[in-house]
């Protein structure tokens, strides 16, 4: 379906942030933004032509349709999963958008869904294999045999090959932009927490980095694990460290808690030594955008923000290049 509503006409306001509890994000795609309400997602990318295609879609979490999952350090999991599927859609679409001329939106059946969900399956083993099981053999290399200490050299291990993965990537072309478009996400979010207009000239002035960021997230996961593995001691044999690989859902699950508290208490002084890593970490993560990709961020999150009538699917429409990003 093709129309303005996203980027054309008059630039609304933001709403007060306090309404939607903290709950709009979104994510980096191909040549995009993908943006995230409790009711909708709203998937922004620019086109080879010129043009933003916005495709908007109804959204229902699993803790609006299960309740009972809502629950500290268990809802972690379950969002983490909820979110990388969510993501892997949209860079799917952006993909679908961004490299081609011809801007179709491919109809996903039974093969493509598999191939997106074992593609989240083979990244979270690798993941894991990389990044907590691989420490844990280097460590070994060493010879400390004390748990604290042997967790605490596992645990610098973990954030120095982290690092060292995301300055390698960095480095990339294509993540380069990634990263900008990143940068443009966290921007437009800023402006609409912020109580600004949605327009280009508003979102320009803030920062790329934010507090409730995936990367951040990660930080305090690789925190974290420090401190529960501790409590673990020193694995002796591959089966317990497979073991603390079990342990990994539960980290994640306080680092959500520990992310989502850090976003609502984010001035207090407390909290922003907690802060500080992830956003240095963000520096590597997030670039400044130019106008052109803040236009694509604002597409989404207005996208993402404009109410809609009851019973609304899916649609995608187009929005020109060069529409004004003000009113």
């Amino acid at each position: 379906m093709n129309g303005q509503p996203a980027a054309g006409g008059g630039a609304p306001r933001a709403c007060d942030p306090r309404e939607l509890d903290l709950a709009v994000g979104g994510q980096a795609v191909i040549e995009g933004v993908m943006m995230r309400s409790p009711t909708a997602i709203a998937t922004a990318v620019r086109t080879p032509d010129g043009r933003i295609v916005v495709r908007k879609q109804p959204f229902r979490s699993v803790f609006r349709r299960w309740r009972f999952l809502n629950v500290p350090i268990l809802r972690g999991g379950i969002h983490l999963i909820e979110s990388m599927g969510l993501g892997i859609g949209a860079l799917m679409f952006s993909a679908d958008q961004a490299m081609t001329e011809e801007r179709v939106e491919t109809k996903k059946g039974f093969k493509d869904t598999a191939m997106m969900w074992g593609t989240i399956v083979v990244a979270f083993i690798l993941s894991m294999g990389l990044f907590f099981y691989l420490p844990l053999v280097l460590t070994d290399l060493t010879g400390v045999r004390h748990g604290v200490g042997f967790n605490l050299i596992d645990g610098v291990i973990r954030i120095v090959m982290f690092v060292a993965y995301l300055l390698l990537i960095s480095r990339m072309k294509d993540m380069a932009r990634v990263f900008e478009y990143h940068g443009a996400e966290h921007m437009s979010i800023h402006a609409f927490e912020a109580h600004r207009d949605l327009t280009v000239d508003q979102t320009r002035p803030f920062t790329t980095l934010h507090p409730r960021c995936g990367t951040s997230f990660l930080f305090f996961v690789m925190l974290i694990s420090v401190v529960v593995f501790s409590f673990l001691g020193r694995p002796d044999d591959v089966g317990q460290r497979l073991l603390r690989l079990a342990f990994v859902p539960v980290i994640g699950g306080l680092a959500y808690e520990a992310i989502k508290l850090s976003g609502r208490f984010r001035n207090a002084w407390f909290v922003r030594p907690l802060i500080w890593p992830g956003l240095m970490l963000q520096k590597i993560t997030t670039s400044r955008p130019d106008d052109s990709q803040l236009e694509v961020g604002l597409a989404a999150l207005r996208a993402v923000l404009e109410p809609e009538p009851e019973g609304f699917g899916t649609r995608t429409y187009d929005v020109p290049a060069g529409a004004p990003a003000e009113a």
